[in-house]
């Protein structure tokens, strides 16, 4: 009988670095597989992974511990596990079972019009649906476009701005800046399942995660088309379905030698750079870009999907007659301005800014913030500005922002006046800018507490450019080195977590295996003391690995207290009791 199995076998004692390990280099194995297009051994090997006891396990640990949405619930109402369950979980789940309907929940887009649907499976789905991600992945990671960064792992935003920028910097080009109605909604089925090429069973089991329905207050819709937005292989198989869009628009408008004004000249061919649903189409000539478009169509055609015409147009980067300058991108505001010789001698510079869209929005929640803290103490409303503001400023600390940054810093001065004004109404104007800000503390305009506590500030936040990811690196070609610099350097990750990671090389301190490309990494506190922020006592640690450290801890201290309680205590005979121990780490599976 596997140790996994026996009931005296707990979650927390199973050997998790054995089990990624070895997760992972089966991994790998179809990763190399799929690079050789050997597609009989990718199949083999996933087989291999759907068999895999790791990979269940693993696969429930991603659902219930790591994943963002852990606690949100299906039509089954069941939103959180503990340790028991989880292990019960990975002993029941089976790729023969069916699955349930999603339930669906609407949310509001960032225009505040419009809603839009999630579909949230069961818990015992989502980790069905993480252990066929597993197989998937990797072989797919070597399949997609070398162009495609949305949903994948090792990539993010900033690299597809920072394609655009290596793409635009040389020549100035018109650009199709294209959106996808509803994709996620309106994918085909059939399409989606001829293009996956996955063996038999796993194919039957996507059809049937397709097929399953949405229940919505209370009603069955069924599944006709679409992959419901919320399911963990939902991003997966969407970049599945759009795979291909680049290299087709590379095979009708190719590279060509063109000899207009006597001159001999190289055109390239048009530069595809696509984030999810959202996609630019790049080329020097207005022609081309128009009859790229109406290939786009024909080919989003064949997929059951159509372009959004309210967010679909044709601009040039640098400025055209008759058209638009500059466009907005995941954020961001890119385009081009004339400058003399003297500061260039290409006559235009490329500034990529955050979009005033963007800046209006985090505008708009700063002041929310503002306002929904009138009553409450100074602390808590600048520990909750500093969060909102050190998130925004890292986001596009890549990109020419200090203007953007300075202008908001003099707004939000402006606001967090008139939230001093407000206070309370024994105290003069003087005494109650004294008391919230440093000006009588040589600090000067400083809004902090009467400790110090300060406001973060966005320009202070420093500008560093980003360094694009290689387009021939993956996650799962084990260049462990590579992706941990990476991960120290992605203006995601806050300055404290970076400098623990060049201190650790990219390992956990606990479990000793290199931070993954979108685990999340927790800070620990080696005495326990939130307040103590010093480098020698913080650590950087998987979020399951922190889990397990603090209830090592606990353990350890009931033992200490439970072994002190019974020898102070006076008594006669055998104890009744027993001594409990501490959960060790030592078990391993057979």
């Amino acid at each position: 009988m596997s140790p996994a199995l026996r009931p005296r076998y707990e979650w927390n004692q199973l050997p998790w670095t054995r089990i990624q390990r070895q997760v992972f280099k089966l991994q790998r194995r179809i990763y190399r597989a799929a690079q050789r297009k050997d597609q009989r051994l990718v199949h083999r090997l996933q087989r291999l992974m759907m068999r895999s006891w790791y990979a269940r396990l693993l696969a429930v640990r991603r659902v219930t511990q790591e994943n963002r949405g852990k606690r949100t619930a299906g039509i089954d109402g069941i939103a959180k596990l503990v340790a028991k369950e989880r292990l019960k979980l990975a002993r029941g789940i089976t790729l023969s079972a069916k699955p349930k309907p999603v339930r669906r929940i609407w949310i509001d887009k960032r225009n505040g019009k419009e809603k839009r649907p999630l579909g949230i499976p069961v818990m015992a789905d989502r980790a069905r649906q993480a252990w066929v991600k597993l197989a998937l992945e990797p072989e797919w990671e070597a399949k997609f476009e070398p162009n495609s960064y949305g949903f994948r792992p090792g990539r993010s935003a900033h690299d597809a701005i920072a394609a655009i920028f290596i793409a635009i910097v040389h020549k100035p080009k018109y650009v199709l800046d294209a959106d996808i109605a509803q994709c996620f909604d309106r994918i085909d089925h059939q399409a989606l399942l001829a293009k996956l090429k996955a063996p038999p069973r796993l194919r039957r089991l996507i059809n049937c995660w397709l097929k399953a329905g949405v229940w919505d207050h209370g009603d069955w819709y069924p599944g006709t088309q679409g992959t419901p937005q919320g399911g963990v292989i939902s991003p997966l198989l969407a970049n599945i379905a759009l795979d291909g869009l680049e290299t087709y628009l590379k095979e009708q408008f190719p590279s060509r030698a063109s000899t207009r004004g006597g001159k001999f000249r190289r055109v390239p061919s048009v530069q595809v750079i696509r984030y999810a649903d959202d996609f630019v189409v790049l080329h020097p000539e207005l022609r081309v870009v128009q009859a790229a478009k109406t290939a786009t169509e024909q080919w989003l055609a064949q997929q059951g999907l159509t372009l959004k015409p309210s967010k679909t147009r044709i601009v040039h980067t640098l400025g055209a007659p008759g058209g638009d300058t500059g466009f907005d991108f995941l954020g961001f505001h890119i385009r081009q301005y004339p400058v003399s010789p003297r500061q260039n001698p290409k006559g235009y510079k490329t500034l990529i800014k955050p979009s005033k869209t963007a800046i209006r929005r985090h505008y708009q929640q700063l002041r929310y913030l503002i306002k929904a803290h009138r009553g409450k103490a100074q602390r808590s409303l600048i520990a909750n500005l500093n969060h909102c503001i050190r998130g925004w400023s890292r986001y596009y600390s890549t990109v020419v922002s200090s203007h953007s940054f300075a202008w908001l810093d003099n707004l939000l001065q402006r606001l967090l006046l008139a939230w001093t004004r407000r206070r309370s109404d024994t105290l003069t104007g003087y005494q109650k800018m004294a008391q919230y800000w440093g000006i009588d503390r040589g600090m000067g305009w400083v809004f902090c507490t009467r400790h110090n506590f300060r406001l973060v500030l966005h320009r202070e936040m420093p500008i560093k450019r980003h360094i694009k990811v290689r387009l021939d690196k993956s996650p799962f070609d084990g260049d462990w080195l590579y992706w941990a610099s990476r991960r120290g350097n992605y203006p995601g990750t806050s300055t404290k977590v970076a400098q623990l990671l060049k201190q650790q090389q990219g390992r956990c301190a606990h479990c000793g295996l290199f931070f993954e490309a979108e685990t999340p990494i927790e800070i620990h506190h080696v005495n326990r003391d939130r307040q103590q922020n010093q480098p020698g006592n913080l650590r950087a640690l998987h979020s399951h690995c922190h889990h397990q450290v603090h209830r090592e801890e606990t353990s350890l201290t009931t033992v200490s207290m439970t072994k002190t309680r019974f020898t102070e205590e006076p008594c006669e005979g055998k104890l009744s009791r027993t001594v409990l121990k501490p959960s060790g780490r030592g078990d391993s599976l057979a």
